[in-house]
């Protein structure tokens, strides 16, 4: 008995979306995985079926045992576009935080996403206000030297290179509650017009 694979399409028609990702990159520290999951809780008040991929969470398992050098990040960063990528053929609507450093990352991550499927936001704050933040402590670890290859200090990040191309939420100027408000507004039209 031949049974033919559910399509993304069908898929999405069963869940009344249009699957996307949405991409938060940024330093460490600045505001990703808590507006990230500001992001999801909206997103499914308004109706919406979600996923979260975290850097954090990705390297307790799929991204174990992977580095900081450039070739490690590049490689996490590519099974987590590729994870992603899985999940909206699965029809979700998919929140992804990760550094994503390098210019080239980010467009690995499109590469393997398809810029028809993805919302780049970067969250923006200065090297000083995430160390000012330091929630995980990995600031001071990194002054000590600690932590060879941190993004900011030892290893670039690099901004994108125009205002244009993806969004910017720049959480040193506004409080968090304000920064969560902004995205949802930003991307809830742009998942509303997909569908």
């Amino acid at each position: 008995m031949f049974i033919k694979q559910l399509s993304r399409p069908e898929k999405e028609t069963r869940l009344r979306q249009r699957a996307g990702v949405i991409w938060l990159f940024g330093l460490s520290g600045a505001g990703k995985t808590t507006l990230g999951d500001a992001l999801e809780h909206h997103l499914v008040e308004a109706g919406l079926t979600t996923m979260r991929l975290d850097g954090d969470q990705l390297r307790l398992g799929l991204n174990q045992g992977l580095g900081f050098s450039d070739t490690d990040r590049a490689e996490a960063l590519r099974r987590a576009a590729e994870t992603a990528k899985l999940s909206v053929a699965a029809g979700f609507v998919t929140i992804c935080s990760f550094i994503t450093p390098q210019r080239a990352h980010r467009e690995l991550v499109r590469k393997i996403i398809g810029p028809a499927d993805l919302i780049d936001v970067y969250i923006e704050a200065s090297y000083a206000v995430c160390a000012g933040r330091d929630g995980k402590g990995l600031y001071k670890q990194a002054a000590r030297g600690e932590l060879p290859q941190f993004t900011g200090k030892d290893s670039i990040f690099e901004p994108p290179l125009s205002r244009t191309g993806c969004f910017i939420i720049n959480t040193e100027r506004e409080a968090v509650d304000v920064s969560a408000a902004r995205l949802r507004d930003l991307v809830l039209p742009i998942l509303r017009q997909l569908t």
